[in-house]
């Protein structure tokens, strides 16, 4: 999911005075931004065991209305500790949007090319995907990437040209294409759809002691194409772990590529929009570009 402009200045101040007005017997606790390399939301640290996330943008506004419904549906199901929401937040004080308050789930974000444990990370997303695979809660929504890849055909096109035009990116963008055009002629995915995180980068993965202790951010998350929870493949895993993740999957090699091709898709956009404004978002789509064409043979 990309960057959305600011509707409504989001700051610290806005954050007291929700929390004073809506949830008083938080009001005395101390209230930080918390730094993140997400785009959708404003995180705030609210006292040592709470976290606040405002939206940014109407987008965002409707990640966290998915939040707020199916994470407590879902919590029980999954092996790994997801975001618990504890307060539901209305618009006010100017503010559009509903807003939450979670429970803080403590641990850093996974960096490509700094995993100390790859194989057991890879067996612990295998572990949590296969859950979220097994789920069968009834009406889920669509998830966020769910679709054809062919639904991708245009704007990952445009991206790649964008690049060309980038030289000190240095994209091997013939090569990038020749992937892309490879996966699109896979056949879709004819099975049932199954339910998705939809959004397993590294930013929305933490871990302790090198182990997965949370998975947050599931503003994404639906029924769709089992190649979506492919990501961490290449966007955190190395080879021989990528290969560990892929067997606990049992993934035939058509998914592989479909997840192949959707996660070179989405790095190919994410790095000429943000090369100049999000490092981390655009270091890891460095990361995936070279990992996927590394894979293939470029």
């Amino acid at each position: 999911m990309f960057a959305v402009s600011s509707e409504h200045p989001v700051d610290e101040n806005l954050v007291r005075r929700l929390i004073a007005a809506q949830f008083p017997r938080w009001a005395g606790l101390a209230v930080e931004r918390w730094p993140s390399g997400g785009t959708v939301n404003a995180m705030f640290r609210l006292g040592d065991d709470l976290a606040v996330r405002l939206p940014l943008g109407e987008s965002g506004a409707e990640d966290v209305q998915l939040e707020q419904k199916w994470l407590p549906r879902l919590a029980s199901r999954l092996p790994t500790p997801i975001p618990e929401v504890v307060g539901v937040g209305q618009a006010a004080e100017g503010y559009p949007w509903r807003w939450s308050v979670y429970r803080w789930l403590p641990g850093e974000h996974p960096r490509a090319g700094a995993l100390r444990r790859p194989v057991q990370l890879a067996e612990e997303l295998a572990e949590f995907v296969t859950a979220m695979r097994k789920v069968t809660l009834p009406r889920a929504p669509v998830a966020h990437r769910g679709g054809p890849l062919a639904t991708l055909d245009a704007e990952t096109r445009a991206a790649v040209e964008r690049l060309r035009a980038i030289q000190e990116e240095n994209v091997d963008c013939d090569a990038a294409i020749a992937v892309w055009e490879k996966a699109s002629e896979t056949a879709d995915w004819a099975g049932p759809p199954v339910w998705l995180h939809a959004d397993l980068l590294p930013g929305n993965l933490l871990l302790e002691d090198d182990r997965l202790s949370a998975v947050i951010d599931f503003g994404c998350l639906g029924m769709g194409d089992p190649a979506c929870d492919l990501f961490p493949a290449w966007n955190l895993l190395p080879a021989e772990a990528r290969e560990v993740f892929r067997t606990a999957l049992r993934v035939d090699d058509a998914t592989w590529a479909r997840g192949r091709g959707r996660t070179l898709s989405q790095a190919l956009i994410a790095l000429p929009y943000y090369r100049k404004t999000n490092a981390a978002m655009a270091d890891n789509a460095r990361h995936v570009i070279r990992a996927v064409l590394e894979e293939c043979g470029y």
